[in-house]
């Protein structure tokens, strides 16, 4: 009986985490594009996380490509798309410097185009992923057919955006700090 119960509360968590995706990207969204004070702390932790997100994220690409064929390659190609979009979004963000502090907002379109492919490579790949396991039969396994390559770029596209995003924020926020202004 506990054993029944175990797996109907894993189904109930699954369906509602599927049920939940699109509040949770609308959240994504809201909070993607609000304008923020630049604290140095908040800066360094983020781009400390990306970076060993980053290296664990191609260290298992590496590891998939071996049931998956170009899966590293994906993911580099994804890291690397990222990180331009990343030196965009820099570009594009609104940045008011005070005496207090270096505020920034992200533009709007670019964090929708990041969340979209998101919730775009997400659903695809669900899609992709039952169609393979319901179809089956050709030579290549199961993870290969559902596009876990692309899945793998996507994430990288995403990985990259916010390595190089957050690496250009903390430049930024060294050069006010430079000029008198201090950051909490």
């Amino acid at each position: 009986m506990p054993l029944l119960f175990a797996l109907g509360l894993a189904l109930v968590v699954l369906l509602g985490g599927i049920a939940l995706m699109p509040l949770a990207l609308v959240q994504r969204y809201r909070v993607g594009t609000a304008r923020r004070a630049a604290r140095r702390w908040v800066v360094t932790l983020n781009l400390a996380g990306l970076g060993f997100s980053s290296g664990i994220f191609l260290a298992g690409a590496a590891l998939t490509s071996i049931w998956v064929p170009h899966a590293l390659r994906y993911a580099l190609g994804g890291l690397a798309a990222g990180c331009l979009l990343g030196v965009a979004g820099l570009l594009l963000s609104r940045w008011e410097s005070t005496s207090e502090s270096l505020y920034y907002t992200p533009n709007r379109w670019l964090v929708l185009a990041i969340t979209l492919v998101v919730s775009g490579r997400m659903a695809y790949g669900f899609f992709r992923a039952w169609e393979a396991w319901r179809w089956g039969g050709d030579s290549t396994s199961w993870l290969a057919a559902s596009g876990a390559a692309d899945s793998l770029a996507a994430a990288g596209i995403v990985l990259g955006y916010y390595l190089a995003y957050w690496a250009g924020l903390r430049g930024r926020l060294k050069r006010h700090e430079r000029r008198g202004s201090p950051a909490r």
